[in-house]
């Protein structure tokens, strides 16, 4: 399918330019579910739309779509403007040149497989494809997708995932530069999403189309995307890569939303370049600021990921170090994770390692971590995320270590 595919442009694929979407609710009080949003997805470029439910995820991919009217600021496709609230252009769905796949499958139930996936072929307007094309084509994306022997086959006799593929083979098949996607994961069992996963990531490389792949989850964000945009409240609260936004977030909405993190407020003490003193209930604190300007007196938030503390029986000797008890060490899989309680107010800390053995429950410990993986961040005018947990959602369940 790649020698079908138009060369490649500098042109952005999709570009947005403050959109905003308002819904009026019951009361009367109107929402910005799109906040002057703005952001491109270059030819090539998979960007993955993540944040909780109600935070405009959808709404924006749907605006995109032609499925929702924007009430102000201009939307593109492959340079061609397909919205714009000052030159009130809205361009159909159906002409928009994209194809979509939803969480829903949306298959047609009285179609064969070969029908459905044939269907945007056969129903464009203006784009006449031969019937022995069409068959080239369709069964070329069924083989693709790894369904090839399913095409006689009615939606009613597969599985959820058989269907998802079906789905995504529908979605390929037109060869259109730009895929939409709607959380088309979240109907299969986790083994089957895992798979899914992979799957969409090396046919997207392969065949090179553009992908907006909206999702509340955090570990499908992170394996699917070349970009995140993670979405608080209708905004943009950072775009950047995986690595950028699980590394260096920029906010602590960001910070929390992605993976798990620990966290402590206190206040600045001082600072020094780059390097920035924090006093907390449970200690103080040295850390870095990432770039951003602390006076002391200033509120903060000392942040670090799990899988940078060290859990020790004996006193470390780096400048981050409490001495703690360790309620429970939970096993899941991949490492375990230890839940400590530290300083007088018995915060608790969570530590991974990749040892069940290191301290036994109710015993006395150290937790430390090095300067450079504390992050700093401001606390004024800082949003939380809908939902807090110190475990990321898609973390193994989890059972007492032995």
């Amino acid at each position: 399918m790649t020698s079908d595919r138009p060369t490649a442009s500098t042109t952005p694929v999709v570009e947005v330019k403050n959109v905003v979407k308002r819904f009026r609710r019951e009361s009367g009080a109107v929402v910005n579910a799109i906040d002057d949003v703005s952001f491109e997805v270059p030819p090539g470029d998979f960007v993955v739309l993540l944040g909780p439910s109600g935070c405009g995820k959808t709404t924006l991919l749907r605006s995109i779509a032609g499925l929702e009217t924007p009430d102000e600021g201009a939307i593109s496709i492959g340079g061609r403007t397909v919205y714009s609230s000052a030159e009130r252009i809205e361009v159909a769905p159906e002409r928009r040149d994209i194809s979509m796949i939803f969480q829903s499958y949306a298959l047609w139930p009285h179609m064969t497989a070969f029908k459905n996936v044939a269907y945007p072929l056969q129903s464009r307007r203006g784009r006449k494809v031969a019937k022995d094309e069409v068959a080239r084509r369709v069964r070329q994306a069924l083989e693709l997708v790894g369904v090839g022997d399913l095409e006689k086959q009615y939606p009613g006799q597969m599985s959820g995932g058989q269907q998802q593929r079906i789905a995504l083979a529908r979605a390929l098949v037109s060869n259109d530069e730009l895929v939409l996607f709607d959380e088309p994961l979240s109907n299969v069992d986790a083994k089957v999403r895992e798979q899914l996963r992979f799957e969409l990531v090396s046919m997207q490389r392969e065949l090179g189309f553009s992908a907006l792949f909206v999702t509340h989850d955090q570990t499908e964000a992170m394996e699917l995307a070349h970009r995140i945009a993670v979405l608080d409240s209708g905004r943009i609260a950072q775009l950047g890569t995986p690595q950028e936004i699980y590394h260096r977030p920029a906010t602590r909405y960001v910070a929390r939303f992605i993976g798990a993190i620990n966290e402590v407020v206190g206040t600045v003490a001082g600072v020094d370049g780059d390097g920035v003193v924090v006093d907390t209930p449970y200690g103080r604190f040295v850390g870095t600021t990432g770039g951003r300007r602390f006076a002391v007196g200033d509120r903060a938030a000392a942040m670090w990921r799990p899988e940078r503390g060290l859990l020790t029986r004996d006193e470390p000797q780096t400048v981050n170090r409490w001495p703690g008890r360790v309620k429970a060490p939970l096993f899941v899989g991949s490492h375990t994770e230890y839940v400590v309680s530290v300083g007088t107010s018995e915060t608790e800390v969570r530590l991974w390692s990749p040892r069940s053995d290191l301290v036994a429950a109710d015993s006395a410990a150290w937790v430390s971590v090095h300067p450079d993986d504390v992050l700093v961040l401001p606390v004024d005018g800082a949003t939380e995320p809908a939902a807090q947990t110190a475990t990321a959602p898609s973390a193994p369940a989890m059972v007492p270590a032995s």
